[in-house]
């Protein structure tokens, strides 16, 4: 809040730890991956102030990091890595922690326990930046063209001032919006371009599917004909199924109705607004729930090993080209089941979907796949 005061730490510059070889991941990068870890070491190492990893979804940026945080942690660095999605913070908190089981890593976020913010390592939502000044030599963002970071401009300034002086700022992103583009193509910001999947599949390209009736089922909570037709027909009805719809409203209205029509009472909904939000999503995670009807809280940033991926109105405002991309990228995500089917049901195309099946044919094309 803006009656809030903020104190800034005057005494003695902070010395960290220097950890010889601080990962305890067992893993193997791909040689794709390891173009990556090298070139985001060198730009720690070498304290460029930027870099931006353009990585398709589920080419395996966490695991990208390794090497280059590895490294940081071994020259005493203090690193920050921020996401704007509370989700995000919770999906990567445990998997930073096995891979670096040896240094202390703390989570912050609203209403996480840990919030004094003096760990070397710190996984942290982008509001939770606005507590430090000249902090970080290594500030990782993730998701950056997430909301809202993309549109908050006091987010971009709390990571800013975060950051050192002399400092590297790694920006990761499988959808960089114009603002990136521009400087990438003007050569004003270093990049690199990861086009594959770490399991070496292709993207999942989205069908459309035409709903006349859309608009009037979706007021009603009624559950559309053509979703209920696609659903039976799967080609792998073992697949956990991940719905988004636009509003928080809608997700919430569908859950009696799309459990008749499933004749499944495993089915629930979730969104930002839910008080059990995490642990419905842990469950889902777990398969303890078959079907999750969510908004855009989950297009990002979350895994689930095995599901098909539908977006009810999918021409809804609220779906622009990046979060359709991502929400694609939900579907496919494991070796054991690298496909998964992706549908968006609409009334009507708009540019953004249009844009967002383009974008993830020439990224397969980059890949490799026709």
């Amino acid at each position: 809040m803006e009656c809030m005061p903020l104190f800034e730490w005057n005494g003695p510059r902070a010395v960290w730890t220097t950890h010889e070889d601080a990962c305890t991941w067992d893993g193997e990068l791909t040689k794709v991956q390891h173009r990556a870890a090298d070139r985001i070491t060198t730009a720690i190492t070498a304290e460029e102030p930027e870099l931006l990893i353009w990585a398709v979804c589920g080419a395996g940026k966490t695991e990208m990091l390794f090497p280059g945080i590895t490294e940081a942690l071994r020259l005493g660095k203090r690193i920050c890595i921020a996401t704007p999605r509370t989700d995000v913070v919770r999906e990567l908190l445990p998997r930073i922690r096995t891979a670096f089981s040896n240094v202390y890593i703390q989570g912050m976020y609203g209403g996480s326990r840990e919030n004094d913010g003096s760990a070397q390592m710190i996984i942290a939502t982008t509001h939770q930046l606005l507590r430090f000044k000249h902090a970080f030599d290594v500030i990782i963002i993730d998701e950056t063209d997430a909301f809202p970071y993309h549109a908050d401009p006091s987010l971009a300034f709390a990571a800013n001032r975060a950051k050192k002086i002399t400092s590297t700022t790694i920006y990761l992103t499988a959808t960089p919006r114009p603002v990136h583009r521009k400087r990438i193509l003007t050569n004003k910001l270093s990049h690199i371009f990861v086009p594959v999947r770490f399991h070496g599949h292709p993207l999942p390209v989205p069908i459309f599917t035409m709903t006349f009736s859309l608009q009037k089922d979706l007021r009603q909570s009624t559950i559309p004909k053509s979703f209920l037709d696609w659903v039976k027909k799967r080609s792998d009805r073992n697949r956990q199924l991940l719905i988004f719809v636009p509003t928080i409203s809608l997700a919430e209205n569908l859950i009696p109705n799309l459990k008749t029509a499933l004749q499944d009472n495993n089915v629930t909904a979730v969104h930002a607004s839910d008080v059990d939000r995490e642990e419905k999503i842990n469950r889902y995670r777990n398969k303890q729930i078959q079907t999750l009807v969510t908004t855009t809280i989950l297009e990002r940033g979350v895994t689930f090993p095995s599901v098909d991926v539908a977006v009810l109105d999918s021409g809804h405002t609220v779906f622009d080209e990046a979060a359709l991309v991502q929400i694609a990228g939900r579907a496919g995500r494991s070796p054991a089941d690298p496909t998964g089917e992706v549908v968006f049901f609409h009334d009507g195309k708009t540019e953004a979907m249009m844009e967002a099946v383009r974008l993830i044919k020439k990224m397969n094309k980059r890949g490799g796949f026709n």
